[in-house]
């Protein structure tokens, strides 16, 4: 009796299982099903046709505006995964009370709101007199990605065993060498995690970027945004496929590089 009861249960989760994954993934298929549709309507398939990827090279503002969103992307990244690894090592070193005031203050801008953090940019940079485009663009982006590299950081050294760095430390290195010979190379696929996490939400992110932005600066996310006005076109699904085959590239090579290492 107890046996037939597990697998009913098991059977009923991987059911779940299943239900779950199609809807989340379900949606994805059809916007890559129909970016390869002939008819202009989202709705009506009409045959298969590379027509809109045609299309979507010959667009120079979205070309441009991907190109954008890119660099962004990149540069915002790279200051938050040096902001948030030293931030993350100084939390650890920290007092047990300073650091968990320290780690709370610095996880807030994930639980805020972004519309108030684009406000609040937007009158910081405006106090400052800085011209808003790219740089920032991506003081702001570098802000809220900080706090994913720095949980996801923090986390791989409350496992580390401390007795590492103390062994090399009495073996006679200076503090500079401990962090660059044994801390950092431990945490590495920590810091690599949130970097792809932060370079996601950099690359999906509008709300900050519009109120942050420059009139003669258009990232991709706030150019979707705005052609969202006159309706859906087969050119974004196009788009959209594109980048999503270019982050599922990332994920395995991530993913071949890890498994490569751990051999």
């Amino acid at each position: 009796m107890r046996k037939k009861k597990t697998r009913r249960k098991i059977k009923f989760s991987e059911i779940y299982l299943w239900l779950v994954l199609l809807f989340i993934y379900l949606p994805i298929g059809f916007v890559v099903l129909y970016s390869f549709n002939e008819s202009k309507s989202t709705a009506v398939w009409n045959g298969f046709s590379l027509r809109w990827y045609q299309t979507l090279f010959q667009d120079s503002s979205i070309l441009e505006a991907l190109k954008n969103s890119l660099l962004l992307g990149v540069l915002s990244c790279l200051a938050a995964a040096a902001i948030g690894t030293v931030g993350a090592v100084g939390l650890v070193k920290a007092k047990a009370k300073a650091g968990g005031v320290m780690e709370y203050i610095s996880t807030l801008p994930i639980m805020i709101p972004e519309i108030i953090l684009g406000m609040v940019f937007m009158a910081f940079f405006s106090v400052l007199h800085l011209p808003f485009g790219m740089v920032t663009l991506v003081i702001a982006h570098t802000a809220f990605c900080i706090p994913y590299i720095l949980m996801m950081v923090r986390a791989r050294l409350a496992g580390m065993d401390p007795a590492l760095e103390e062994a090399a430390m009495d073996l006679g290195a200076a503090p500079m060498r401990v962090f660059f010979d044994i801390t950092l190379p431990l945490v590495m696929p920590a810091v690599l995690s949130g970097s792809l996490l932060a370079f996601a939400m950099s690359l999906d992110d509008v709300v900050i970027s519009i109120f942050v932005n420059g009139p003669r600066l258009n990232t991709l996310p706030v150019k979707v945004y705005t052609q969202m006005k006159f309706g859906v076109t087969p050119e974004i699904n196009a788009l959209c496929t594109i980048m999503l085959a270019i982050t599922l590239l990332v994920l395995v090579a991530y993913r071949l590089a890890v498994y490569k290492k751990a051999d």
